[in-house]
């Protein structure tokens, strides 16, 4: 269906940090749009510079979207976050300023799930430390301390989109499954659910971590939690670097209650390849150090930038929240002959009975309606009849309630 949007698509101005991959931009041009492409982070003042007048943020995991950013972005409507974490975003503020926030968070679990697997074998088998010792021209050819992962527990400190998956590969190695969720989930394969992380913690022999970072989960595995788990188990981070207290690890390592670790995230890190890297952890026997890499795969990182501009070109051209991890979930089939009207505003009682006083006022009808709210936040998509649509967006703009109003086509 052809339609006339609110301005025309070569005017939105879109701006891809941190080496966003190629298929993103593909996608974006194919749909008529332009990019401006850099290949790192921008600091927050610097960010702050180059906000103005763009429409569309996609950002990976080092720039910080923060409410400064938020409040010098005159003509932001959304933010991408390609990866699957949103923590280096201002969730609140953003929603507070009419911008949902759209991540990927199916495109890189293989990827992830994949290395979990990898790096828990290698430790199992002290293989990388075995590298690193030839590397130093030492030979040590023995099996002390090394063996299958054949019959062995795996915890899951997380059971969402990585989860499931990495317990699937580990039944195909022979492993037994044990999960641990705040929230109830149905299993996959074999696995088993547990009733608290202690019960995990006590019964496994590599626990894996696969949450958010959120203030629950910040330092969810210390010391206390290492004395809980068996002696020479093995522990695995691959989801935030905050859930781990690493100098809890550290000791863990050096008194052999842990028989391996292996890290992918840090609670600091490099803001480039450039910066140098330093962890309590370097120089451990027995411990994967990896630069957060879980995702880094090529076929990862194309269906990353596929997934997300797919979610916001569908926000931009249509309206659809869908997806958004900060904003109500609002998605209405498209109505011939009508305009559609966005509408961001805080969530009081009134506004949808105000809206629609405003277009019963100016003799409309309503074609379809769809009004949904989340929090303080309410998002409102109306379809009106044409000849209306610019008085109506101009009344509803005017509204004390409103945060943002868009005509979109």
């Amino acid at each position: 269906m052809e339609r006339q949007v609110s301005f025309p698509r070569e005017k939105i101005k879109i701006l891809l940090l941190e080496g966003v991959h190629h298929a993103c931009v593909d996608r974006l041009r194919d749909a008529g749009y332009q990019a401006e492409l850099l290949k790192n982070a921008l600091s927050e003042n610097e960010l702050i510079k180059k906000i103005s007048g763009v429409h569309f943020l996609g950002i990976r995991s080092k720039t910080q979207v923060t409410k400064r950013v938020l409040e010098a972005a005159d003509s932001l409507l959304a933010v991408g976050c390609f990866c699957i974490g949103t923590d280096q975003v201002d969730l609140s503020a953003a929603a507070h300023h009419g911008v949902p926030v759209f991540n990927a968070p199916f495109s890189n679990t293989r990827s992830v799930a994949e290395l979990t697997l990898a790096e828990m074998v290698m430790l199992a088998r002290r293989a990388a430390h075995k590298s690193q010792l030839l590397h130093r021209g030492v030979w040590e050819k023995s099996a002390e301390r090394c063996v299958e992962v054949r019959n062995k527990i795996v915890g899951l400190v997380g059971y969402g989109h990585i989860g499931p998956q990495v317990g699937l590969l580990a039944e195909a190695f022979g492993m037994k499954v044990y999960y641990y969720d705040i929230v109830g989930k149905l299993p996959f394969g074999n696995a088993t659910p547990v009733s608290s992380l202690h019960e995990l913690l006590s019964v496994s022999d590599f626990v894996t971590l696969h949450v958010p970072e959120t203030p629950e989960t910040r330092n969810l595995i210390g010391a206390r939690e290492i004395s809980k788990m068996k002696d020479g188990a093995f522990l695995l981070n691959l989801s935030r670097g905050k859930v781990v207290d690493l100098e809890a690890v550290k000791e863990g390592v050096k008194t052999g209650k842990l028989g391996g670790v292996a890290v992918d995230v840090f609670p600091e890190e490099p803001a480039s390849n450039d910066e140098v890297f330093a962890c309590p952890l370097s120089g451990l026997d027995n411990v994967i150090l990896t630069p957060h890499i879980g995702g880094s795969t090529l076929e990862a990182q194309r269906n990353i930038g596929l997934e997300v501009a797919a979610t916001v070109l569908k926000f931009i051209e249509v309206g659809s929240t869908t997806g958004s991890v900060n904003f109500p979930q609002v998605e209405l089939p498209l109505v011939r002959e009508s305009h559609r009207i966005l509408n961001i505003h805080r969530n009081v009682p009134g506004v949808l009975s105000s809206i629609n006083t405003i277009i019963a006022g100016k003799g409309g009808n309503i074609q379809a309606q769809y009004l949904n709210t989340l929090g303080e936040v309410g998002y409102l998509i109306v379809d009106v009849d044409q000849q209306i649509s610019s008085a109506v967006k101009g009344e509803i703009d005017q509204l004390p309630t409103s945060i943002k109003t868009r005509l979109l086509f």
